[in-house]
């Protein structure tokens, strides 16, 4: 079993609730735009490992340590995370296209600030965006996740909601 903590769109911002909230993890997945150049990212990784991919908002140094988008294994599930990637229904095309090609078991995204959980019938898989841990953007609360993945199971979900 694999204890996750999800977090997206930090924009410089990783505190102490995140770490709070993030201590009993094993590992932390982050769905881009860490802001603060590779600080963020170092700072994050320091604390737990990190699995993470850039978004629009990074700059080219975070972009040498982390891909656009990122294709795993976690336990026996497959995932595949990138920054934007729109929602179930409304994929852009780069994501449609890498869902389609993979299958992933769950599917990570950040970019909207919007948090969703949603299993999406049409592939079979998990839909996951955290929404926003920063203070930039427009979203009235800043989320963060954390699940447990044992085997293909996904479990135990809990969600971080913290006034902005």
């Amino acid at each position: 079993m694999t204890y996750i903590g999800l977090i997206s769109d930090t924009h410089g911002t990783f505190g102490d609730e995140f770490r709070k909230f993030f201590d009993p993890v094993d590992q932390v997945w982050h769905a881009g735009d860490f802001g603060g150049g590779l600080t963020t990212a170092q700072e994050i990784a320091a604390f737990k490992p990190l699995v993470g991919v850039y978004g629009n908002c990074d700059d080219r140094a975070l972009r040498f340590d982390y891909p656009e988008y990122k294709c795993f294994e976690c336990e026996q599930t497959t995932v595949l995370m990138m920054h934007i990637g729109g929602s179930p229904g409304h994929y852009y095309p780069e994501a449609k296209r890498l869902i389609e090609i993979i299958r992933p078991d769950i599917f990570v995204c950040g970019h909207s600030h919007i948090l969703r959980v949603e299993y999406d019938r049409h592939y079979s898989m998990m839909y996951l965006n955290p929404g926003a841990a920063g203070l930039q953007g427009w979203q009235q609360y800043r989320t963060a996740l954390r699940f447990r993945i044992s085997g293909r199971d996904i479990s135990d979900m809990e969600v971080l909601k913290l006034p902005r």
